[in-house]
């Protein structure tokens, strides 16, 4: 029969944490993590090709991806959290629903630490899983005038201040091919990221710009700028897509880790202490163990 728990009839010289055992699973849970990750890297290469018919498609791939990187979270947490629970210290006269919220506190510190161990070091990986989607909605612009130094948020207002007539004139940046660049560039990263598209005054400006450049009668060049805006929108419209997703898989995959390490913790705890029974967590075991 379940005894009730009474604070202060266990052993006042132990902690609570055994700070050892979390650290060490934390430890675990991140280097198996960065081997699952490489190991799962290359798999991508190897399942992608850049030639037609040959390897997975775009779709399979990000659900494979998701997928992998839920299962690597669920596995590595498993493992440190396991680490966390059989490695803790027994707790002499602590109560056993009191050893059970321990250990689950154990398997969840060693997943959180092995969270931030883990951003400590693939700090730049992380960067580009998430964010990385979102510089892709301005992938040529922003690329382009990353590139050039003298590039400010105040390129836009200056250029368009210094903008040349648009009759019977060619404009003067034309006879510079990286000046050029740096402007279309801050025109599609100003248009695709403030409102979502380009203005008519900005469209105008780059028919102007293609024509002098590329010799193109005006309609040419109008509808060259059109369906460029309209690629790159629809570009931005999936990699809008893509952060969302890999958001959601990001979530899940640490949640569940979460999980995962709390249980294990659970399970290496009783380990520990000689008295799991099969369920971890049921009343039955429990009771059994009182």
């Amino acid at each position: 029969m379940s005894t009730t728990y009474v604070a202060g009839t266990e052993d006042a010289s132990q902690s609570a944490v055994s700070w050892g055992a979390v650290l060490a699973g934390g430890v675990a849970a991140a280097s198996l993590t960065i081997v699952l990750l490489v190991f799962g890297t290359a798999m991508g290469f190897a399942a992608v090709s850049p030639w037609s018919g040959r390897g997975i498609s775009a779709t399979t791939f990000k659900i494979s991806a998701g997928i992998f990187l839920v299962v690597t979270a669920m596995l590595s947490s498993t493992v440190g959290g396991y680490i966390a629970g059989r490695l803790r210290t027994k707790w002499t006269g602590a109560h056993s629903e009191e050893v059970l919220f321990r250990d689950t506190a154990h398997g969840f510190l060693a997943w959180g630490f092995a969270t931030v161990l883990g951003v400590a070091i693939l700090g730049a990986a992380t960067t580009i899983l998430l964010g990385g989607a979102t510089a892709g909605l301005v992938q040529g612009g922003t690329q382009a005038a990353a590139q050039t130094a003298s590039a400010t948020p105040n390129d836009y207002f200056i250029d368009t201040l210094l903008r040349p007539a648009t009759t019977g004139t060619t404009p003067q940046a034309q006879t510079d091919p990286a000046a050029v660049r740096r402007e279309v560039s801050v025109i599609f990263t100003r248009g695709l990221t403030s409102g979502g598209d380009i203005s008519a005054n900005d469209r105008a400006y780059l028919v102007q710009m293609v024509s002098a450049r590329t010799g193109l009668p005006q309609a040419d060049a109008e509808k060259r700028v059109n369906d460029v805006i309209a690629a790159a929108k629809e570009a931005a419209e999936e990699a809008r897509k893509f952060t969302m997703a890999s958001a959601l898989w990001l979530t899940l995959a640490m949640l569940l880790g979460a999980f995962s390490a709390s249980a294990a913790a659970i399970e290496g705890g009783q380990l520990r202490d000689g008295t799991w029974r099969g369920v971890v967590g049921s009343r039955r075991r429990l009771q059994q163990a009182n």
